[in-house]
């Protein structure tokens, strides 16, 4: 266990299960100071190569989490799946530090339902999200797809049949679809650019989308 305390901007992640590395790993690429704790060694060890500050401790203990700093930070995300049991418990840890905000992964409902009771600001479902976000894939053209808060989407897609040749201002995506076209990138290119009204489009251009996910799915599916 490492005394090193941690920046009040830094974030903890609890638990370096598949989600637990890959978000740690993603708060890092972002910018961010990362602590990640974990109570199995083989983990510690296995991550410490590839994230900054890795540690092994109970998550549970609040006392072992003060000392490695994490009362002096503002986010936590605790995200073990493998025991409810210590999830809660550490959730729990986390508000008896004061801990203002605090992110819990859910495997179920019930589970959900305790993290919110004892304290949890925002709980979060991985797998489900991840299913939902694949399910939008399968059943549309779309290449990829983000939901943003319930309702509105950005999606990458290729340009629907009926808009090819066309520029931006002719198809009048606003008022017949309700979506805007803010990016594309050309075959060839690497890196997608701000588009202008009077850009034709082309059929093998990749567009970003966005608008209601009712609105970019029906328009990923014009023919």
């Amino acid at each position: 266990m490492s005394d090193k305390n941690v920046d009040a901007g830094g974030i903890a992640v609890i638990g370096l299960g598949r989600f637990g590395c890959h978000l740690a790993e993603s708060l890092t690429a972002l910018g961010h100071d990362v602590l990640a704790i974990d109570r199995s060694p083989q983990q510690v060890q296995k991550w410490s190569t590839r994230l900054a500050q890795v540690t092994q401790a109970d998550s549970t203990d609040g006392e072992a989490l003060r000392q490695l700093g994490v009362a002096e930070l503002h986010r936590v995300v605790v995200a073990i799946g493998a025991s409810v049991e210590s999830s809660v418990l550490t959730v729990l840890a986390l508000v008896e530090l004061g801990i203002p905000q605090i992110w819990a992964r859910a495997t179920s409902t019930q589970h959900a339902k305790i993290l919110e009771a004892v304290g949890a600001q925002h709980v979060i479902f991985p797998e489900a999200e991840t299913g939902e976000r694949l399910a939008h894939l399968i059943v549309s053209r779309m290449l990829d797809f983000v939901e943003i808060e319930g309702a509105f989407a950005i999606a990458k897609m290729r340009v629907p049949e009926p808009l090819v040749a066309r520029s931006i201002s002719q198809a009048r995506l606003v008022e017949r679809y309700g979506v805007r076209v803010v990016g594309i990138k050309r075959a060839g290119e690497n890196r997608y650019r701000y588009v202008a009204e009077g850009l034709e489009l082309r059929r093998d251009d990749i567009i970003i989308v966005e608008g209601t996910i009712e609105q970019v799915q029906r328009f990923s599916m014009l023919s």
